[in-house]
């Protein structure tokens, strides 16, 4: 589970809700009509994008955001040289005893026992990859989409709200919910754009990418294995892929195992 996307919108949430009960009732910010233009404008904008599926699909996609924890490429990398020990020790055959956690790795170690010729190898993993990023593409433009229907139909309610005050004038009680619903408005949309939608597609886009390093080093390291390289220069060519950090942090716990 991701701790800082829940922290950041339970966090936000509680900021907004404790300032509009700190100045007065909060019901005052409960619009039916507001939340009936804002919500159902922005829905039905969004089902006019993109397709049933799309819509439906972004919505799993939406859930890595919040339970999938990405597994550390440090970790990655320690689990494919110990791939790479096996396969150099009892032969490639020997892996597909193996049970890595990861389904892409599980893949990769399938492809490696079952004899594929490296090119073939590359091509199907690289595949792979590419149609992960689409679907992420898919979600994450879901996501951007609402984030730029929200502000509008928000904007939308406010000029519906001002019309009805303006009609309303020579009935000074309808003008008070017609300014509700034009000031409200704005606020939905504003709220549903910067803490809900906009949010969760950056989130999205930043685990994509976690995600297609992680599964990079998993191809370079089932080329590697299918190639024969041994497990340590193995390690020290998959250290390219961390951060500087990340690679002090590593040989250091390396110099501590030994």
């Amino acid at each position: 589970m991701d701790l800082a996307t829940i922290i950041g919108l339970v966090s936000g949430s509680v900021l907004i809700l404790v300032s509009i009960v700190i100045g007065g009732s909060a019901l005052v910010f409960i619009n039916i009509p507001g939340l009936l233009i804002v919500v159902g404008g922005t829905l039905a904008a969004t089902f006019i994008k993109f397709t049933m599926s799309d819509v439906i699909g972004s919505i799993s996609v939406a859930m890595k955001a919040f339970l999938v924890k990405m597994e550390a490429p440090e970790n990655i990398i320690k689990e494919m040289v110990g791939f790479t020990r096996i396969a150099k020790k009892e032969g490639l055959i020997a892996l597909e005893k193996e049970n890595p956690t990861d389904a892409f790795s599980v893949k990769a170690l399938r492809y490696l026992s079952d004899g594929y010729d490296e090119g073939l190898i590359a091509d199907m993993l690289h595949k792979d990859i590419r149609l992960m990023g689409q679907r992420h593409t898919t979600g994450q433009n879901v996501f951007k989409g609402m984030g730029d229907s929200a502000p509008a139909f928000g904007m939308v309610g406010t000029l519906i709200g001002l019309v009805q005050m303006l009609a309303s004038m020579a009935d000074p009680s309808s003008i008070g919910p017609a300014m509700a619903v034009a000031l409200l408005t704005t606020l939905y949309g504003a709220v549903i754009a910067n803490l809900i939608a906009l949010p969760i597609a950056d989130k999205l886009a930043l685990r994509s990418e976690q995600e297609r390093l992680n599964k990079s080093i998993i191809v370079e390291a089932a080329i590697a294995i299918n190639r024969g390289v041994s497990p340590m220069v193995l390690e020290e060519s998959l250290k390219i892929f961390l951060s500087p950090k990340e690679r002090q942090q590593s040989e250091t716990e390396s110099k501590n195992a030994e």
